[in-house]
């Protein structure tokens, strides 16, 4: 009896530990959260979920495809909190377990979406009457002047999202030299599935209209110029 309160008292403290270590809070505390510009907002749900409608400038990661999760997370930045959610809480909740084992400091939507639902929070989504493009005006496109780079991403994939400053330093330099051509990577799937675009972010690069060279992933302003020569 006398070791009972003494493992009472852990048991409780642990509790109260893992409480912190493992925060969930609700929709109106989330929105407000997310409110600074100085947070990452994590989706883990497939991407057909999150096309169904997400919380407007969330990142993606489908956290029942462990390579696409981990790549995609690995882009996220250690400096700035994650903000993470499903469709109930259960995924992100392990997510998140995930994420702070590697360095991150996360905070899961208790609820998931269905509770930001029900709270009437405004979500953002892809326009169901937006049209694919065609192999046809794709290669219209592509041959629209000598040199054509193709930039196959999307605002919610993590390594796109660290590309763009690379890639707007490199047309800056370049702009005369080449067409940028950017293809929504969450609209274009049929596109993408003719041309073997497996990936985000993928570049191609067309000379004549032919393609030359490609690469899944991210890629150096020094190797962009590269392929120039």
């Amino acid at each position: 009896m006398k070791y009972f309160f003494p493992a009472l008292v852990l048991m409780i403290t642990a509790c109260s530990l893992h409480g912190q270590q493992n925060p969930a809070i609700k929709p109106n505390e989330f929105a407000k959260a997310i409110g600074s510009a100085n947070v990452q907002v994590l989706d883990v749900r497939t991407a057909d979920e999150y096309k169904s409608g997400h919380i407007k400038n969330a990142l993606q990661a489908n956290w029942l495809d462990k390579n696409e999760f981990n790549d995609r997370t690995s882009h996220l930045d250690k400096n700035k909190p994650v903000y993470i959610y499903c469709l109930s809480g259960g995924r992100s909740g392990a997510a998140a377990e995930v994420l702070r084992s590697k360095g991150y400091t996360v905070t899961n939507l208790e609820g998931g979406i269905n509770a930001w639902k029900r709270e009437s929070m405004p979500l953002s989504g892809v326009d169901p009457n937006a049209k694919q493009t065609s192999m046809a005006s794709y290669n219209g496109q592509v041959s629209s002047t000598s040199v054509v780079l193709v930039d196959f991403g999307a605002e919610w994939c993590p390594p796109c999202k660290k590309m763009e400053p690379v890639l707007d330093a490199f047309m800056k330099e370049n702009s005369k030299k080449l067409t940028l051509v950017k293809m929504d990577g969450g609209l274009e799937t049929e596109l993408m599935k003719s041309l073997k675009v497996e990936a985000l972010p993928t570049f191609i690069l067309y000379k004549n209209g032919k393609e030359v060279k490609r690469k899944q992933g991210l890629v150096s302003k020094e190797e962009f110029a590269s392929w120039l020569k």
